[in-house]
């Protein structure tokens, strides 16, 4: 096994059946499979873990912090979000 066959991969992990994946980490493999094995070695040594995902990191496409403004639309131009905007009728209370 050389370098020039081996991949980066993203680990994620779910704790407990109903949770969400946590990203744990990274590693080096030749393949999924071989991926898949290694977290399971290094990541889940005390059985922390029921599921496990292995992403390819080039197969993973993020937004930079620069291009924020282009993602999400400010939300001072929609009133309607704040609960403020909204009247409450008399007969509503601890709202």
């Amino acid at each position: 096994m050389t370098q020039d066959n081996l991949h980066l991969f993203e680990v994620f992990i779910r704790s407990k059946r109903g949770l969400d994946h946590k990203h744990v980490g990274s590693l080096h493999a030749e393949d999924p499979a071989q991926a898949l094995e290694y977290a399971r070695d290094v990541y889940t040594r005390r059985s922390e873990g029921v599921s496990i995902w292995v992403v390819n990191s080039s197969d993973i496409h993020a937004s930079q912090e620069d291009d924020s403004e282009s993602f999400y639309d400010p939300m001072d131009d929609k009133p309607y979000r704040h609960a403020t905007h909204y009247v409450l009728p008399d007969a509503v209370n601890n709202m």
